[in-house]
């Protein structure tokens, strides 16, 4: 046997093999003798894409190896070997799997440094795989966590150079703005500030070091200006949380100031499982945190951090991928068009570390951006996209 997806049929080979092959070389741009680290779990569909990863990339002369470890949740530490085999730093890195790749415990206890070049101050990463991707920039790779078959054949392989121009000028946009407000029908109106903040691009353009996104990927992303969120955010679509990425069947409602969760709850008065799930999956994104730190796996003082940050407003992303749809799961929900999605816990600034990043869909909103001279530019309305000169 020469490659892992020689273990499945042809049958459950067939419909992968074009995605993966798109994604080696359109995405990655896989190089003949490059190293790849693939990470999955013992799961069907995971598994199965991964070995159809592990054929693709040494098809193009790369040299792939397979990792399988147990799935891991939100709050669940990786495998030591997994961060050992991400610290002999390989080209590229890819994690496959059911639902996350795991905490990095040592990064925790004892987070990666980096100096920054146009600034004095250190910034540190907990995860060894951010700090050699964001930090250091000597790999590059993708992440899919919650993949499926049928979300990899349909939103893979498509057009990346439509998709790269949209999401250059709306990163160009949000680049230049100093603050956003969000509203939508079902009851968003927040404010955000972005001023000296830079939005990140998930574009399906991760060839250099230093670069990587999901799969699929489609969408622009920022991480909102510290403490700056003001105002309510009303969850239509799906959101994550410890239980797994639920399907929004009433509107959970949640109450924002000073740029934290002050009160979640269900937009409609009546009880909400989904709201009461949110509030438990932050509650204990706090009080683990708290633990942590008794436990020795966060410094001094670190826990209350951690535990405050939970809450905190991480993200404003716009979904930008033609082909995804909201089906339940996060990885393609926050790619849909006429989408835009707001997190609460970690950012991507790594200046709000929590244990948590949860990601909660809203549709058709209309983000209205403000521009340095106090102009208005709307970005999206009612979900429909515009950008300057026609190019939505």
């Amino acid at each position: 046997m020469n490659s892992i997806s020689d273990f499945l049929s042809s049958e459950m080979r067939a419909d992968l093999e074009q995605p993966a092959r798109t994604a080696c070389r359109t995405v990655l741009g896989l190089q003949s003798g490059e190293r790849v680290l693939i990470i999955t779990n013992p799961e069907p569909d995971v598994f199965a894409i991964a070995a159809a990863f592990h054929q693709a990339a040494a098809q193009e002369g790369a040299v792939p190896v397979f990792l399988v470890q147990p799935v891991k949740q939100q709050l669940e530490e990786g495998e030591e070997a997994v961060f050992g085999a991400i610290g002999s730093e390989p080209d590229v890195v890819l994690s496959l799997t059911r639902f996350k790749m795991g905490k990095d415990r040592r990064g925790i206890v004892n987070p990666y440094p980096r100096k920054q070049e146009s600034s004095p101050e250190e910034k540190t990463y907990d995860n060894l795989f951010h700090y050699l991707l964001f930090g250091k920039r000597s790999l590059r790779g993708a992440w899919s966590p919650g993949i499926t078959r049928d979300i990899f054949r349909r939103t893979v392989d498509i057009d990346y150079t439509e998709l790269r121009r949209k999401a250059a000028a709306v990163q160009q946009l949000l680049d230049t703005a100093v603050a956003a407000r969000i509203t939508s029908e079902a009851g968003t109106d927040i404010s955000l500030g972005l001023r000296g903040r830079r939005a990140i691009l998930d574009n399906g353009d991760f060839t250099r070091p230093g670069t990587g996104g999901n799969l699929p990927a489609g969408e622009a992303f920022i991480s909102p200006a510290l403490k700056t969120a003001e105002g309510r955010i009303v969850f239509d679509g799906s959101i994550t949380t410890l239980r797994g990425d639920l399907m929004i069947d009433s509107p959970v409602a949640v109450e924002v100031s000073g740029g934290y969760v002050k009160k979640v709850f269900s937009a409609g008065g009546m009880p909400n499982e989904a709201a009461e799930i949110l509030q438990e999956t932050l509650d204990r994104s706090a009080e683990n945190a708290r633990r942590c730190e008794a436990e020795g796996k966060l410094a001094e003082g670190q826990g209350a951090v951690y535990a405050r940050n939970a809450g905190s407003i991480g993200e404003l992303g716009i979904g930008l991928n033609p082909a995804a749809r909201i089906t339940g799961s996060m990885l393609e929900d926050e790619k849909a068009a006429r989408t835009c999605h707001l997190a609460l816990g970690s950012n991507y600034d790594e200046d709000a570390p929590a244990l948590t990043h949860l990601d909660g869909l809203v549709r058709e909103p209309t983000i209205e951006l403000e521009m340095p001279d106090r102009s208005r530019k709307e970005i999206l309305i009612r979900g429909d996209l515009h950008l300057p000169d026609g190019e939505g």
